[in-house]
């Protein structure tokens, strides 16, 4: 505790400080725009003008799931964000470090993080070029959430990378009348642990609410030495007029976590499922990334409304990894001569950084004439500027001189633009279109050499267009139909062109959803029905490189098909039911497996048709049965089945997840004592039958002495455990 007391003591100094110098500038920026504003305003109305334009709703013919703050409360206990939304339709979560704290993941419908565009309030923030997102460098982050909408599928057009299977638009542009302060702190298996202070000033003078969070969550994991260590802060400030606003937000992540991303290899998963191969104390990933964004907007008449947003996002840190018997002429260093022997290897210390720098601007614009037509056109434009290096930071056999020296350098600048405009057409009282046109660019310059001292320089220029068409068909005041075609297509990331010897094309999807949905008082039904016929689709091979990250390669033509299910039933006054299936077919129309033969003679090819694509299981189910036997007092018992994976695109057996089905229950009491305004308890057990599998792993096959071997790894799931927490509102 005294460990805690000192981090809270340091980090409020620097919180205040934070707030004084940063905060007080945008509020005097937008004093000199609103000096005028009437005292009548809706805020909440204005703060979702700006997320709405990369929003889907009732009318635009999509598959979408709005999760709102009251629900992300009761499971944000401190695991990741992915995690908190492991019970939406088609989504399979998986944990590095085996329990949901730390490098987690996201799939949905079966495609990897890099295809699911997050944007946080219309601002993108994927990884310009992994194009994936490391929940892990913004911790914490769901306590700072308003709301959280899931696109599956295409989507409507967004900002950032483009979305290929699914979006995560969240919003944190929230407020609360009163002035409030709370905290928050959980404590759990595997010495996890999460403190976070909350506090608000409430709406001042009608106009003015500053909000500000700090957050702290350590973990060993389930997975040996798979320890986190991870700070973040989130402060906003904004200013309210009648129909106008401007809020700045700022909110950075650093976390340290201890490597787990090699995998257990097959040989151990039933005697030491735990397994991590790095022993060497400081084998670490150590990353921190600051996030600026300034959100306005700007009611310019009765019809229309500007929402301008810039916005900056620094990031820098390094993987360290210790390294047994390294050649020197690996990294372009002389052999080491002592005498008259000569030392050709070594062990040694290297990280491999990353340094770079993301900004640019979004906007949309808002007509809305009356019920019949609204539209809107938006889009954005975003520059990337990222710096790679690898240097050695000891050797066991060098001099000096090499301390510290650079093996590898190379720079990266990706610049996207984005225009789209999106518009609803009320035909008549039961019938809408919707129509959405894109139009994106995206410039790649790459150049310098890789970690394997390859030279990587190459350039490359894509432009897409993405048009998008929905109907919606009202059958009753609770019932209606939709249906929608969208396309997408998708540049590939730095990843897949430094792994692949041939340059990797471009992706195209089209993608036909068609569904119903009825809401009652007690029961609400969806059911939604896709087609995604890929072109060049980038597929996971099973394989992964030397930093964990997944390889890829183009298929000529693929495609997902599957009906997802949804229903939320309340079965008596203190009993609720909610469920969701999917049942899919993902499959590859023709597949070449390259099989890598190291004695020097051709590699072995096999063609195989209509093969199942990797970590895409046939079905998903998830649900929750809730019981509140009083107004303050809440249990569920949740489920998750996920059916088997093939962690290649084989539909090999020998190379698969085997199917899962895990049980978690979670309790809520909460108290209004005289001395708190609000007293909550809340207990998460994960896993309560203590189900031992695996939700992730990678594959690879090679030939050696005449014989084909083919090594598994995989990335366990921990058993039972729990997270207690206390909230105290006052």
């Amino acid at each position: 505790m005294k460990k805690l007391a000192t981090f809270l003591l340091v980090h409020s100094l620097q919180f205040t400080v934070f707030v004084k110098t940063y905060c007080l500038l945008p509020i005097a920026f937008c004093l000199l725009f609103t000096a005028n504003a009437q005292d009548s305003i809706s805020i909440r109305q204005l703060n979702e003008v700006v997320v709405s334009a990369t929003r889907a709703n009732q009318k635009t013919g999509m598959a979408f799931t709005n999760v709102y703050q009251k629900d992300i409360k009761k499971v944000n206990l401190g695991q990741d964000m992915p995690f908190l939304l492991n019970q939406l339709p088609s989504v399979v979560v998986t944990s590095d470090a085996g329990a949901g704290v730390g490098y987690t993941g996201i799939r949905i419908r079966g495609t990897d993080p890099t295809r699911i565009n997050v944007t946080l309030n219309g601002i993108p923030y994927n990884d310009s070029e992994s194009q994936g997102t490391f929940w892990v460098n913004m911790p914490d982050f769901a306590s700072s959430a308003q709301s959280i909408q899931v696109q599956r599928g295409v989507g409507t057009s967004t900002n950032g990378a483009g979305a290929f299977g699914a979006s995560i638009n969240i919003n944190t542009l929230g407020y609360e009348q009163d002035a409030y302060g709370e905290t928050n702190f959980s404590v759990g298996s595997f010495n996890t642990l999460k403190t976070n202070i909350l506090a608000s000033t409430g709406l001042l003078n009608n106009h003015f609410v500053v909000d500000a969070r700090l957050s702290k969550i350590t973990s060993d994991g389930y997975i040996d030495r798979a320890s986190s260590d991870l700070k973040s802060f989130y402060v906003s400030a904004g200013y309210y007029g009648k129909d106008n606003f401007v809020r700045f937000n700022a909110f950075s992540g650093k976390e340290k976590t201890y490597q787990s991303w090699e995998g257990v290899p097959e040989s151990l998963l039933k005697t030491n499922r735990t397994y991590n191969p790095y022993t060497y104390d400081n084998q670490v990933d150590d990353y921190q990334q600051d996030n600026y964004q300034l959100i306005s907007s700007f009611k310019l008449n009765q019809n229309w409304t500007f929402n301008p947003t810039l916005f900056y996002t620094k990031g820098r840190g390094f993987y360290e990894q210790y390294r047994e018997r390294q050649s020197f002429a690996n990294y372009g260093l002389p052999n080491v001569i002592i005498g008259r022997d000569t030392i050709k290897r070594t062990d040694l210390v290297r990280r491999k950084w990353l340094d770079n720098d993301f900004y640019g601007a979004t906007y949309s614009l808002d007509y809305n004439s009356n019920k019949k037509f609204s539209a809107n056109i938006g889009g954005g434009w975003n520059k990337y500027d990222g710096d790679h290096f690898g240097e050695i930071i000891w050797a066991k056999n060098a001099s000096t001189s090499n301390i510290r020296y650079r093996w590898y350098e190379s720079n990266s600048i990706k610049t996207d633009f984005n225009i789209f405009t999106k518009a609803y057409y009320q035909v008549s009282e039961a019938l809408n279109f919707f129509a959405d046109l894109q139009y994106r660019t995206v410039n790649y310059d790459i150049k310098g050499v890789d970690d394997d001292r390859l030279d990587i320089t190459q350039k490359s220029d894509y432009q897409f267009f993405n048009p998008k068409f929905g109907v919606n068909y009202q059958l009753s005041k609770t019932s209606s139909v939709y249906a929608s075609y969208a396309v997408g297509n998708k540049e590939p990331s730095r990843q897949d062109f430094v792994d692949n010897a041939q340059a990797p094309l471009a992706e195209t999807l089209r993608d036909l959803e068609i569904g119903y949905r009825t809401t009652g008082q007690k029961l609400s039904f969806d059911a939604n029905f896709y087609y995604m016929n890929y072109k060049n689709q980038l597929v996971l091979t099973g394989q992964v490189n030397d930093v964990g990250n997944a390889i890829r390669v183009n298929v000529p033509q693929s495609y997902r098909a599957g009906l997802e299910l949804m229903a939320n039933w309340k079965l008596a006054s203190k009993w609720a039911l909610s469920a969701n299936t999917t049942f899919s077919q993902n499959k590859i129309k023709n597949f070449t497996e390259t099989i890598v033969n190291y004695d020097g003679e051709a590699n072995k090819i096999n063609s195989l048709s209509k093969t199942d694509i990797s970590f895409s299981p046939n079905l998903i189910a998830g649900g929750q049965l809730s019981y509140n036997p009083a107004k303050n007092v809440e249990f569920a018992w949740m489920t998750k089945y996920v059916s088997k994976q093939f962690m290649d695109n084989t539909s090999d057996d020998n190379r698969s997840l085997e199917a899962f089905f895990v049980n978690d229950i979670r309790a809520s009491y909460s108290v209004k004592p005289k001395f708190v305004k609000e007293l909550t308890f809340n207990l998460l057990v994960n896993n309560i039958f203590n189900h031992l599998y695996e939700s992730n792993g990678y594959t690879y096959s090679y030939i050696y002495d005449k014989q084909v071997t083919t090594e598994n790894f995989y990335y366990p799931q921990a058993g039972t455990n729990f997270l207690l927490a206390v909230k105290v509102r006052l």
